[in-house]
């Protein structure tokens, strides 16, 4: 059985990689976090009863004590409001458990290095989605706070391209979605969840973009794909099987859900834009498929199921299976 270390394991996408990782059955996981107690009674509620591969929490002083086939980094912020607020410590936090991660593999070159990476490592021009053969941009001569979070990934990245003997995969995120997400976080889909939960309506301003929501099954899939694939130093968009549009993402969750809202001017404050503006922000490169990674949900269906469980809405939930 292949031993995990995942760096950042309280975090919301690292919880539901590892309720996946211990359906799947194939690796035991050492979690690494600052609030040990906490990870543990969150293991306990969640696995209680339940047989399981072997769980090991510790804090990050003892990472590299223990044998691991991969490491898995998710250290970060994904909220972005958090984003908006850290600022330029961004850079630093970054690089710590980066090179944390890097130590550890230059002395175990055998070992794989997974690092959660982000659509933004491409910058903020998505008037096109990203491709193969699209170019990162970096305002310069005029770097926004809004742009520290997308630079600290490009610069992770390109510490690990100079390392091609490692096998270090760059995983970009895009969009993520799953029924553990914080409501209070400040995305556009929870601001419509909060609109239906509290029965108010959600204001937005007129503009378009398309997004890209990934499930967790598909996050976990690709995972999988990449640690059972050959080793390779590369980086990879993240995909589902399809992107929304707003005005589709709208209609959809009024259909199902009863949202109300209205398009118009917002109130200021109420957009956090921790990133920059995307009109487009989703990535037609395939380089995923290569290792077999087909994606089965859309994000459509994501949004869809994973808000009716966040909601209580059985209803929706029962004719989402029967569409099966």
């Amino acid at each position: 059985m292949e031993t995990l270390a995942i760096l950042g394991a309280s975090s919301q996408i690292a919880k539901d990689l590892i309720r996946s990782l211990v359906r799947d059955g194939q690796s035991s996981l050492l979690l690494y976090v600052r609030d040990c107690e906490a990870m543990r009674a969150w293991l306990a509620g969640e696995f209680a009863g339940q047989p399981h591969a072997p769980l090991r929490v510790a804090g990050y002083d003892e990472y590299d004590t223990v044998p691991h086939d991969a490491v898995l980094n998710f250290v970060g912020v994904g909220d972005p409001q958090r984003a908006a607020q850290m600022g330029g410590d961004i850079f630093a936090i970054t690089q710590q458990f980066d090179d944390l991660a890097l130590a550890g593999l230059r002395r175990h070159p055998q070992r794989r290095y997974l690092f959660l990476s982000s659509g933004a490592a491409y910058g903020s021009d998505f008037a096109a989605p990203a491709s193969a053969d699209m170019r990162a941009t970096v305002a310069i001569n005029a770097l926004q706070p809004q742009d520290y979070y997308a630079v600290a990934k490009l610069h992770a990245e390109c510490k690990h391209r100079a390392l091609p003997d490692l096998a270090i995969t760059d995983l970009r995120v895009f969009n993520y979605f799953s029924r553990a997400q914080d409501m209070a976080a400040r995305f556009f889909i929870t601001d419509m969840l909060r609109a239906i939960r509290d029965g108010s309506v959600l204001h937005t301003a007129p503009g378009f973009m398309v997004r890209d929501y990934l499930h967790p099954q598909d996050f976990h899939q690709l995972v999988r794909r990449v640690l059972d694939g050959p080793a390779a130093n590369q980086a990879l968009d993240c995909y589902s099987a399809a992107p929304i549009a707003k005005p589709e993402l709208l209609a959809l969750m009024q259909r199902r859900f009863g949202l109300r809202y209205e398009i118009g001017e917002t109130l200021p404050g109420a957009i956090v834009n921790a990133t920059g503006g995307k009109p487009h922000y989703y990535s037609l490169n395939r380089k995923a498929a290569e290792l077999g990674y087909q994606p089965a949900f859309t994000s459509e269906k994501a949004i869809t199921l994973e808000s009716a469980i966040m909601l209580g809405r059985p209803a929706v939930l029962d004719q989402i299976m029967d569409a099966k």
